[in-house]
């Protein structure tokens, strides 16, 4: 049976986001949270592998305790077992940081429940946005790592081969790669299923695995939480929206449209500023 381990993150709803402009980090405290919606496009790539294959499927999570309701939505898709790991000595970490305990997560559940085949995480999450997270854990884990995946176009159990498509600024890469991997997923994967009745009633009753730093007895305290964090973020800002004065170009035809918009494009000052006359 394939092992497929899932990481997701819980992050403020991109909706609801503030920045505090005396600190410049994210107000968490009243703004709603979800699963990052890249992760959840990888969760439901392994359970749909599982529902070809008979996997088994492990979520795992760093965060503060109230992530226990992210991974519970995650057993309500499908998940077999969730994991969160949480210690206030884990708070303040970076991609740096946060790629070494999520990989000595992941190798913790392996002696649970066996040896990851593939390790799905999310592009990049809502809040950070750097997309550093899957392949830092892809090195410490000396996985293949295939990124930008937009499809998985077939997984084989018995040569333990994948192949998938990367979806890249300047064209499509079609790969193949052994398993055990990591695939860092895009929204193009796949379409994210709803959970079930039988689904969220087991989920309705389920505990996560709740691991915090004694349950690490040789994790190193320097490469965790703000010591061992290298990034400093010296400024955010939300940027000023602005008032752009706009017009609406109309016409029978798109001929008449076309020569209607070239009009005014000349009657502005562009064809200055451009140099065009």
């Amino acid at each position: 049976m394939l092992h497929i381990i899932v990481c997701i993150k819980q992050v403020p709803d991109s909706r609801e986001i503030r920045i505090d402009p005396v600190n410049n980090t994210l107000i968490r405290q009243g703004v709603p949270s979800i699963v990052n919606f890249y992760d959840l496009h990888g969760l439901e790539e392994a359970l749909r592998i599982k529902d070809e294959h008979d996997a088994r499927v492990t979520v795992v999570t760093m965060g503060p305790p109230p992530a226990e309701k992210a991974l519970k939505e995650c057993i309500s898709l499908g998940a077999d077992e969730a994991v969160l790991v949480t210690d206030r000595k884990f708070a303040g970490a970076d991609t740096l940081a946060t790629s070494y305990v999520v990989a000595r997560t992941i190798r913790k559940v392996e002696e649970l429940w066996g040896k990851a085949d593939i390790v799905f995480c999310g592009k990049q999450t809502l809040d950070g946005d750097t997309g550093q997270v899957g392949p830092g854990i892809a090195c410490r884990l000396d996985l293949e790592q295939l990124t930008y995946v937009g499809k998985v176009a077939d997984v084989n159990p018995i040569s333990r081969k994948v192949t998938v498509h990367r979806y890249l600024e300047d064209g499509l890469e079609v790969v193949e790669s052994s398993m055990p991997l990591l695939i860092t997923a895009l929204k193009e994967l796949n379409k994210v299923r709803r959970a079930s009745l039988p689904g969220m009633i087991r989920a309705a009753g389920y505990k996560p695995y709740i691991w915090t730093t004694a349950d690490f007895p040789d994790l190193d305290n320097a490469k965790i939480g703000l010591k061992g964090s290298p990034t400093i973020v010296s400024k955010t800002w939300v940027p000023e929206v602005r008032k752009i004065n706009g017009q609406i170009v109309s016409g029978d035809t798109p001929e008449q449209v076309a020569g209607e918009l070239v009009g005014k494009l000349w009657e502005s000052d562009l064809p200055e500023r451009f140099g065009w006359a």
